[in-house]
């Protein structure tokens, strides 16, 4: 009995270590065969190369078509201090990429019955949030997808600013994020014009969890689970900022050329939102993430093709649809969404004219202009453009 006693604890120990360490180790299984031949490894690789040299601290990208296949490069570092090499399998923050998984979510939802995207959003939205939103009652479920409710902005606030300056380790509740916007002036009359509001989609992942129960739970197993996404996370544990294969931020506060390692910060940041940011994913989970939405995997033919019903900017030209942006560059039309923190920077993107899927990031802070996110702007679009040449 001693002897069978002792050996299910080693293998309940055993079990979880093995379950620890999923999270824990440095594990790398990207989970596709990388086309070493692809023509135009060497020359992104050399691109990468020149902008890690160049100051940014790592690069990370992954692409697929038809032609050939998976390709996924790195360079530079995933943490500077440690002299830890970017990988394919390290954890990119996604930033505001994060808002095409939360309306995919809500297009799910209304296909199933549980959501119409032309209601107020009062009829979904607690009370206590309700309060905080001038002209909820004409506010509708779309308007919130495509920006074009007007609501303000609260990451522009300047006592919300302040208080994040002041506090800058702190995860905010989303009552306080929120409580931000009360009493505040909106930006224009609901449904009169684009306006990007990363409060929009902290509303919507209010609402998936008035609808579901907990929004981040149905991600997982509507989005993550269905397409396998086995290196993507979300608020899936309180210690998901924490993974070890997560990359280190960087912020060249200073516009010096030397950034500092501000990842307490950043984990603090990310973990304060829900629905416009929070989502951590491997370089190919990204991309799967957006060919498997394209395929059909996620969403019905006519629902993506509503996502895709662009509302126009100031110009006049497409911008936004019903999570997705609307990018033109040298005739070319992409569509996916872009994302950029203290700490990180990225771009999911899908190339109809070439069917080609890439993301591309890197763990240097953009959100604020200077030299360094000026390079890392720059080398997007060197990398696209070798890709489509």
């Amino acid at each position: 009995m001693k002897k069978i006693l002792l050996t299910a604890m080693v293998i309940l120990t055993t079990a979880i270590l093995l379950t620890a360490q999923d999270k824990t180790t440095p594990v790398c299984n990207i989970g596709i065969t990388i086309n070493n031949s692809y023509s135009k490894a060497d020359s992104l690789q050399a691109i990468m190369k020149r902008y890690v040299q160049a100051g940014l601290p790592g690069v990370a990208m992954a692409l697929w078509n038809k032609e050939s296949g998976w390709w996924a490069g790195a360079e530079g570092f995933a943490s500077i201090e440690q002299k830890k090499a970017m990988k394919n399998c390290h954890l990119q923050y996604l930033q505001s990429i994060s808002k095409l998984y939360m309306a995919v979510a809500v297009m799910q939802l209304r296909e199933q019955g549980k959501i119409s995207l032309d209601d107020a959003i009062t009829k979904y939205l607690p009370e206590k949030y309700v309060r905080d939103v001038r002209n909820a009652a004409h506010i509708t479920v779309r308007m919130l997808l495509n920006h074009t409710s007007g609501i303000a902005e609260y990451s522009t606030d300047p006592a919300f600013v302040s208080y994040v300056m002041k506090h800058p380790t702190q995860k905010l509740s989303t009552e306080f994020v929120l409580g931000t916007i009360r009493g505040k002036q909106p930006m224009f009359t609901p449904g009169t014009r684009h306006g990007y509001s990363n409060t929009n989609y902290e509303l919507l992942a209010v609402i998936g969890d008035a609808v579901t129960g907990n929004h981040a739970a149905y991600i997982a197993k509507n989005i993550f689970a269905k397409l396998r996404l086995n290196n993507t996370f979300y608020r899936s544990d309180p210690h998901y900022l924490h993974y070890i294969n997560l990359v280190d931020s960087y912020w060249d506060v200073l516009n010096t050329g030397q950034p500092a390692n501000i990842s307490d910060i950043q984990r603090a940041n990310v973990a304060s939102y829900i629905g416009d940011d929070g989502i951590v994913c491997t370089p190919v989970d990204a991309v799967e993430f957006l060919k498997g939405l394209n395929e059909g995997k996620l969403v019905s033919a006519a629902s993506f093709k509503e996502m895709q019903e662009w509302v126009t900017g100031a110009d006049g030209k497409p911008i936004y649809g019903l999570g997705l942006e609307f990018f033109e560059a040298g005739g070319i039309q992409v569509f996916g969404h872009s994302g950029g923190g203290i700490g990180a920077g990225c771009i999911l993107l899908y190339v109809p004219v070439a069917k080609t899927y890439v993301f591309i990031s890197t763990n240097l802070g953009t959100l604020f202009a200077g030299d360094l996110p000026a390079k890392a702007d720059q080398l997007k679009n060197e990398l696209l453009l070798t890709i489509l040449r």
